[in-house]
């Protein structure tokens, strides 16, 4: 008897069918982001990340053209275990003969067909998009959508309206919905003498956005709060309560970015609470340290309960996951490639818990006995049944960073 079979038999023992496992985690969309390869740098020309976010780091081999960037997703998704989507902002557009010309209020699909056909040759699952608020000199004094200046909320209500029509020739493309998320950098540095006119300007400006018709099916809009950002440590416009109760009343999704909230407040613990409310939930899946620093996601306690609250609410097809950190302090691939397989791996982590035996000992007051349950679960071989998911799909196993190292030493090491 092999490693896996004497594995399902111990899982079986708790009531676990590590079939059933492997096979629903195979099923399971993560959709990856494209801006880990770049340092959220784009091509639209606007620059580095600013608006309260900062990359860190300045390892060699930064994807600085399309088609390094391209080359990058493709050695990155292969070595992924997943069934995969593409993330996308708006600053990732291919402007070719309208740089210079066309400005992000302006953006049109045929600017994104690149990345249609990239994601057709590569099989994925879809594309979802992104809006880009920041890192523009159009931000007037930090502000975009909740800006007093009405030429600079207008520019910027063009922006979401065109990114809606985008999304929409990414969904009938790739013939599967699309996210377009909504989040902005807006706020201030020092306490604000109003803080209630600019979200009222940014209610405005959300509303004329999604007053453009589109097809609620193929589009999904949601919107993402954050506590804070860097220069932005007093007053955030979009903040969490702002944005659960625009989405709640425009029939739209909240987007829960597990880097976004005070350092004890738990994302595993919201998720449940909207899953009463919303038909479907976003996730941005992201490693704060302190803060919101966008650390790699590594298999710690916190990423376990999230995927726990996924799979225990029978929620993996109304939670849409993606991935968003961005490390360039380490090989930008390595980041991509640990990230997302350590979502999957959560996911299974998730997916080989007595979740019906526990719910039921929890409704019968056994505490006790839910107590020992849980701890007797998590020293089961649960990595036997994550190498027979890696090899019945053909994913990497173990190995799979000599192929990064070596692709270091003959691609990335020659960028200057």
């Amino acid at each position: 008897m092999n490693r896996y079979e004497q594995a399902k038999e111990m899982f079986a023992k708790y009531g676990v069918d590590t079939e059933q496992a492997i096979a629903k985690l195979a099923g399971i969309p993560i959709s990856v982001h494209c801006w880990q390869g770049d340092d959220v740098v784009g091509f639209d020309g606007a620059g580095g990340a600013s608006g309260g976010i900062q990359t860190t780091g300045n390892y060699p081999g930064r994807a600085r053209t399309p088609e390094e960037l391209m080359a990058d997703i493709r050695l990155a998704f292969s070595l992924m275990t997943g069934k995969l989507r593409l993330n996308l902002h708006a600053s990732y557009a291919m402007l070719g003969k309208d740089a210079g010309k066309v400005d992000r209020d302006a953006y049109r699909p045929e600017h994104f067909a690149p990345w249609v056909k990239l994601a057709k040759e590569m099989g994925l699952d879809g594309i979802d998009f992104n809006p880009t608020f920041f890192s523009h000199p159009k931000m007037k004094d930090g502000l975009s959508l909740s800006s007093p200046d009405e030429e600079t909320r207008k520019f910027w209500i063009r922006h979401g309206q065109a990114c809606i029509r985008i999304a929409e020739y990414l969904a009938e493309e790739m013939g599967s919905h699309c996210l377009v998320n909504i989040w902005i950098p807006d706020g201030l540095k020092d306490v604000p003498a109003d803080r209630l006119t600019p979200r009222l300007r940014l209610k405005d400006s959300l509303d004329e956005i999604l007053s453009i018709e589109y097809d609620k099916e193929k589009v999904r809009v949601a919107v993402e709060s954050k506590v804070f950002g860097i220069g932005l440590e007093s007053y955030t416009v979009g903040s969490n309560e702002f944005y659960q109760n625009y989405a709640a009343t425009r029939g739209i999704c909240c987007l829960l970015d597990n880097g976004h909230y005070h350092p004890t407040e738990v994302v595993s613990d919201k998720i449940p609470s909207l899953l009463a409310f919303y038909d479907k939930v976003a996730l941005h899946v992201t490693r704060g340290v302190r803060w919101d620093s966008d650390h790699v996601v590594l298999f710690e306690d916190e990423l376990k309960e999230i995927c726990k609250e996924i799979v225990r609410n029978g929620a993996t097809e109304k939670v849409m996951i993606g991935l968003d950190y961005f490390d360039a302090s380490i090989n930008r691939i390595s980041a991509w490639v640990v990230g997302e397989r350590n979502m999957d791996k959560a996911l299974l982590y998730a997916l080989l818990q007595p979740n019906d035996t526990l719910k039921k000992m929890q409704d019968e007051a056994n505490f006790t006995e839910q107590m020992v349950l849980q701890e007797e679960m998590k020293t089961l071989p649960y990595g036997d049944v994550w190498e027979e998911y890696l090899r019945r799909n053909n994913f990497a196993g173990a190995d799979w960073f000599e192929k990064v190292r070596d692709y270091e030493r003959k691609v990335l090491k020659e960028r200057k």
